[in-house]
């Protein structure tokens, strides 16, 4: 019997500076199987990043004909761009038993949690362990002005305030034990009977014995 179970939609979301990308990235380095699902987007290659690898950067009209042709996962408008998750690539990985990794809000979130794949999701929401904190790792970056951090501190308590929506919820007050505490949840949600669908085969054998000793 091939024990093969299902893929998971890895969630992770958190406002601006709390900790979720670099929690991704170690993540995706703790188990090189994960496989990060890299967003489509409008807005502009920043320095050093690849189409394609970081982003597949689109056109405004060619990211709406995605969407209309249900070619996204998830979609959002945010800081005046779209962000979305293409479809086909991660339905592939779920089938495969591979699990996909996903850094995006809470709007991305909902919509994958209530679409057709939403059974298979783990989402795991980041908070900072004050908001005085996240703005010092804003300011710390050094990557945006302070125009865009401002925006993005407005922005940031309407993110937390989506927490309660999460299966998992971790204060990132301590990265290395957040990291520790992200593993033990991937490793236990992966252990779920919906994601080992060869057990129902494995249970019909288990009937088949004890009838015929019976």
């Amino acid at each position: 019997m091939q024990k093969t179970r299902r893929g998971l939609l890895v969630i992770l979301s958190s406002p601006s500076g709390a900790g979720k990308s670099t929690l991704s990235r170690r993540l995706l380095e703790w188990d090189p199987s994960l496989s990060f699902s890299v967003s489509a987007t409008t807005r502009a290659p920043r320095p050093g990043e690849t189409d394609g690898s970081d982003y597949h950067f689109l056109s405004v009209e060619a990211f709406r004909q995605e969407v209309s042709g249900d070619g996204m996962l998830e979609h959002a408008h945010v800081f005046g761009n779209f962000y979305g998750s293409p479809r086909a690539p991660v339905e592939a990985a779920i089938h495969r038993g591979c699990d996909v990794l996903f850094d995006i809000d809470w709007q991305g979130a909902q919509q994958i949690v209530n679409s057709a794949l939403g059974v298979h999701t783990l989402s795991v929401f980041i908070l900072p362990p004050s908001i005085g904190e996240l703005r010092r790792r804003l300011e710390g970056r050094g990557q945006d002005s302070a125009e865009v951090i401002g925006k993005r501190m407005e922005k940031s308590w309407d993110e937390i305030s989506h927490w309660g929506s999460y299966d998992y919820v971790l204060v990132n007050d301590d990265l290395d034990e957040t990291f520790a505490r992200l593993t033990t949840i991937v490793t236990a949600t992966r252990l779920r009977r919906l994601q080992q669908p060869w057990l129902v085969e494995h249970v019909r054998g288990l009937q088949t014995e004890f009838e015929e000793m019976t």
